[in-house]
């Protein structure tokens, strides 16, 4: 029997890089054909390898912007991967997309070509938002791109959101939020506006021209999030992400699942057994790689039994939740016995809900997920 596998494909080609991005990504399209090129050598070198193995249940076309482009592009690189790997007939077809890039009769083309499902990187719908975060396109641009995706017959929309910018107040995060729920969504990720070395709102932050605001208010903007989306019938399923009812997001869960992937392009991360290895992130090292090889790994590890224990804990805890049959099953393991104190201290302060020893983050434990895991080890 054939085990999942999930399939990250990285399209770095943007047309402006946005201030908070700290994904690899190129502003130009001198070597779009020639990575082209390069990514069908590269799935080509893996297939090969692991064809055998797996079943392909979920592809994700992340970036940079996928929807930068063509149809018959993103079609190029699918075709392949239906050729070379075994893909399963009901797979999660996700395409990243910026409104401004992509209109109707596009988004028609990427559904021929076996989209799916849309992630849509709108971060805010209020104009002054808009113009900091150096987005490219207005309100009105994310409306009617979400209006075209599903008029194109992709009903499978998930939107970004970001919230705790500067000087933003709850009033016009709360705004934020009703104009996507008054949008046919299914799928919703907000993120606390998080700032990454090497990014250009970084070094505005070093000079002293933009101040963030702390700690205890994004926790409050976090708060009224997960109120808010809950009262809209939105359900939580991992720190970031809300969905209608039998719409969350099979790739992500196969990361927070810790099954197995496959990543093609630059910067793209893979992980199969205990092994995990990485792309080079830039564009020559990238392609003087494949040419040269076949593949383009710069670097990798091997995982020790306890080192992925670990990374299955707090990835399930992060998300659906830890349940002790299934760790033991898989590691053999004695985490709940050892955390016995711990975890009912949890518990009786509101952090953890348990039940037959299940246990799960409420919404307040969620809002200190990270500080709660890092006591943990």
């Amino acid at each position: 029997m054939k085990k999942d596998l999930s399939i990250y494909i990285h399209i770095p080609f943007c047309d402006h890089k946005c201030i908070y991005c700290d994904f690899y990504s190129v502003i130009t399209l001198e070597k779009v054909d020639s990575y082209l090129k390069n990514l069908l050598t590269e799935i080509n070198f893996w297939a090969e390898k692991y064809k055998e193995q797996f079943e392909v249940k979920t592809i994700f076309f992340g970036g940079g912007t996928p929807s930068f482009m063509s149809p018959e592009y993103l079609g190029e690189i699918l075709s392949e991967i239906k050729t070379k790997f075994f893909v399963s007939n009901d797979c999660e077809i996700t395409m990243e997309t910026n409104p401004g890039t992509v209109d109707k009769a596009k988004m028609i083309g990427f559904k021929a070509a076996g989209i799916n499902r849309v992630s849509i990187g709108v971060q805010s719908f209020q104009p002054d938002e808009l113009k900091f975060l150096t987005r490219i396109h207005d309100r009105k641009q994310a409306e009617t791109t979400v209006l075209n995706t599903v008029e194109a017959g992709i009903e499978n929309i998930s939107i970004d959101l970001i919230f705790n910018l500067p000087g933003q107040t709850k009033s016009q995060w709360r705004r934020n939020l009703e104009a996507a729920l008054s949008l046919p969504i299914k799928h919703i990720s907000p993120y606390s506006l998080i700032l990454e070395r090497g990014t250009i709102l970084n070094k505005m932050v070093l000079d002293g021209k933009v101040e963030l605001q702390d700690a205890d208010y994004d926790a409050d903007l976090y708060d009224l999030t997960i109120d808010f989306l809950s009262k809209n019938g939105f359900e939580q399923y991992e720190v970031s992400n809300f969905c209608l009812p039998g719409y969350k997001c099979n790739h992500n869960l196969a990361y927070w699942r810790y099954k197995e992937y496959l990543s093609f392009g630059t910067s793209g991360h893979s992980f199969i057994g205990n092994k995990r290895w990485w792309n080079f992130s830039a564009l020559t090292f990238y392609e003087q790689a494949v040419q040269t090889k076949g593949f383009a790994v710069s670097g990798e590890e091997e995982l020790t039994e306890k080192q992925m224990e670990d990374e299955f804990i707090m990835l399930m805890l992060r998300s659906e939740g830890l349940d002790p049959d299934q760790l033991k099953k898989r590691f053999n393991s004695l985490w709940f016995e050892q955390n016995k104190v711990f975890l009912d201290e949890l518990i009786s302060n509101g952090f953890l809900a348990g039940e037959n020893n299940f246990i799960k983050f409420t919404p307040k434990g969620y809002a200190v997920c990270d500080e709660i895991l890092s006591k943990m080890y």
